[in-house]
């Protein structure tokens, strides 16, 4: 594997693990479920997807590259989904959204 190569997936791996961990610390951090379900919904699925671009990158051109495009896919179509169906069960179950009445 060139130097090039390793470089690049090594930066794709470490950014995708300072995302993660950024969104970890949203929603710690956020004020309320909605806040902190919009961190946990973007910044995850964007940390994923660069981890296993690093992985793609890692494994060459091989049966595994293939499983991994696959999982992407499926993360590119469940995420989404799943910050939706959350965020609906709770406008439904009566959860309001934190509200700042100084501005």
């Amino acid at each position: 594997m060139s130097t090039l190569l390793q470089v690049v997936s090594y930066f794709c791996l470490a950014a995708g693990a300072f995302f993660v961990l950024v969104g970890t610390i949203g929603v710690i951090r956020l004020p309320d479920f909605y806040t902190r379900l919009h961190a946990a919904g973007l910044v995850d699925t964007l940390g994923c997807l660069l981890i296993l671009l690093g992985l793609i990158l890692q494994a060459g051109f091989s049966l595994v590259t293939i499983k991994l495009l696959m999982i992407i896919g499926f993360i590119l179509f469940t995420s989404p989904m799943a910050n939706h169906a959350l965020a609906k069960a709770a406008i439904h179950g009566g959860i309001m959204p934190k509200q700042d009445h100084d501005a």
